[in-house]
Formats: structure tokens, sequence, C-alpha cells
């Protein structure tokens, strides 16, 4: 899931009680036993899975995989992978399925499970009764996944995708392929991608260069997308030239492997003076360009005195198969 950073608090020792009763000795693979014959399964094949965490046994073919991270859930039902339960987009919110997965996630029955910024229920995970968990990503899903890796694998074999898969292709392509098997599929949505991020870039004029993307909080903190990452290198393929903001300024990620740093009101003027700027909600579209221009801070910086300033949906930010290849209908259509 897609949220700021903060410290999570330990889990109430009745939920871990749970959890021991179910995994006996605690390893992967009791977890995996109880799980499976919790879903009534039985015994299955399994295939062993090298993680940042060290090696994982998995089932080959999970019934109930449950995804704590909103933004690798497209990926699994891309896969014919059934998803069991994830988590909303928005810590303590309720939780709507992505346009691009609904009807695969309905299809399922995918249930969301709360959570927090304090970190996961595990309760409700065990309630899931999955087979297999899949966590991590990027940024904070990524810490907050590392912080309860131990207790997730007490429930099932737990795979946590590593914060250096930084694209979704790196992370399509080590589900896909490490834990699910199903590489020719992967492999055809990437050839059929890659066959549209030509036709686009042939399409398009980029927009004055270089360019800054803002990603505004629901307070309307600022923050700049660090140059060579995920949206900033889909651009990048496009034929738009990144400002290297991150790489020449004295600023850190807002969490150890994130893909943004915050901007105070002053860094805003000093920085942002790209003659593009893309604007974007963090978890929703929390403010668009025209709402921007009001301030006085935004309607001076060039982008916005020049007219190049463009709003992009909030979902664009770390997209994964299926929003990529609609931003690329949004970029044809906008610079064509």
């Amino acid at each position: 899931m897609r949220s700021l950073p903060s410290v999570p608090v330990p889990l109430a020792s009745a939920v871990a009680a749970a959890v021991l009763v179910l995994s006996g000795c605690g390893s992967t693979d009791a977890a995996t036993d109880a799980a499976t014959e919790a879903g009534g399964g039985g015994a299955e094949e399994t295939r062993v899975v090298d993680t940042d965490q060290g090696e994982v046994t998995v089932p080959v073919d999970p019934r109930r995989v449950v995804v704590l991270n909103y933004a690798l859930a497209g990926y699994l039902y891309d896969l014919d992978v059934p998803v069991a339960a994830t988590i909303p987009e928005d810590a303590d919110g309720e939780g709507v399925f992505s346009e691009f997965w609904a009807e695969e996630a309905e299809e399922d029955g995918t249930e969301f499970l709360p959570w927090s910024t304090d970190g996961f229920d595990m309760e409700a995970v065990l309630g899931a009764e999955p087979d297999l968990i899949i966590a991590g990503g990027i940024g904070f899903p990524l810490v907050q996944a590392v912080d309860a890796y131990d207790r997730l694998g007490e429930i099932a074999p737990t795979v946590i995708v590593s914060g250096s898969h930084t694209t979704w292709q790196d992370q399509f392509g080590f589900l896909a392929e490490e834990v699910f098997d199903r590489g020719e599929r992967y492999d055809a949505l990437v050839a059929a991608f890659d066959e549209r991020v030509e036709e686009v870039r042939e399409a398009v004029t980029p927009s004055p260069g270089p360019v800054t993307f803002l990603v505004m909080t629901a307070d309307q903190t600022p923050y700049a997308l660090i140059e060579g990452t995920g949206l900033p290198r889909v651009f990048e393929r496009l034929g738009f030239e990144t400002d290297p903001l991150f790489a020449e300024n004295d600023v850190e990620p807002y969490t150890a492997g994130g893909d943004m740093f915050e901007l105070s009101t002053e860094q805003v003027g000093q920085m942002v003076t790209a003659p593009t700027v893309f604007v974007l909600g963090f978890n929703g579209d929390t403010v668009d360009v025209a709402t921007l221009a009001e301030s006085p801070v935004y309607e001076s910086l060039p982008a916005f005195e020049e007219g190049h300033a463009y709003d992009l949906p909030h979902w664009v930010l770390r997209a994964d198969h299926d929003e990529e290849l609609a931003l690329l209908d949004i970029v044809e259509e906008r610079f064509s």
C-alpha cells in the first residue's frame, strides 16, 4: 500500500498466541501445511523462492493468496492467481477495487483486510486463511512487511517483493517467474507493452524539458519524485527529460528506498524551476493544477507561468502493468 512512514507498534499478545497455535513450530513449511489444510487442500507440490529474507517454500498452486500491498494485487490478477484478500490503497481506508482489476477481484471474492500506519492487522490476516502471503514493494509497504516478516511467516509462507525491484517490470517479473512460474504470460505482456511504448514515443512531441513531478498529499504537502524511479523512468522512455533534483540537491528520500522526497514551501520556489511540471495526488486525486495556480508559490513557477503544468491521475505514481498502459494513452492523447 502506499503510505508515508511511521513506526509500527507491537501486536497484541492474543494475536501472537493465535498465530502460534496455527503455526506450531513457526516455520514456513509448517505454515504452508496449516494454511493448506485450512483451505481444504491437503499436501501439495511446492517450490523454493529466493528472497532478501532467505529461501521461502511456497505452494506451486496456491488457492488463497493474501496480498499486503494494494499496488501489487494487479499482477496476480494478470497472472490468474486467486487473491483471497488485499489491503486498501490508503491506511485506515475502507478499500475500493481498482478500475483495472475490479471485475477479477469480484470474481475471486477478494476481501479487504483492515490495516493502519501502525502495521498490519495480524488477526485479520490469520482469519483470511492464506496459503501464501505476498508483501513488500516500494517504500512504506516494504518497511511494514520487513518489520512483520517473522509474524507473517507463522501464518503462511511469506514472500516479500524486494525494494530493489523498482519498476513494475521488476516486480511483475519476480512474481511471475520466481513465485508463480508463469513467465510465458509475463513475457507476452511485456512484449506488447514495449511495442506500445514505441508507438507512443513516435507519436508524441515532449513538452519543454527538463520536467519535474510533484506529488501532493491530502494536506497539500509537496513531494518531488526522484529521477530514474518509476514514473519519471516511464516518461524518459517516451522522450521526456527529467530534472535531476535528487542528484543535485542535499535531500533524502522520505524513507529508505523511497521514490520521493519532501519539499518545504521555500524549496518549491527554489528547486521547481523546470519548464514542465506534472502534478498528481498521493493515494487520491487530492489537488489539481488549477487549484495550485491560485497559490502565489506555484503560480510564479516557470511551468505554471508558461502553461506547461499538467495533471496526472494519482494511480500513475506506482503504476502496475495495466495502469502504465493507461498512462501511455494519456500521454499520447495530450502530447500528440
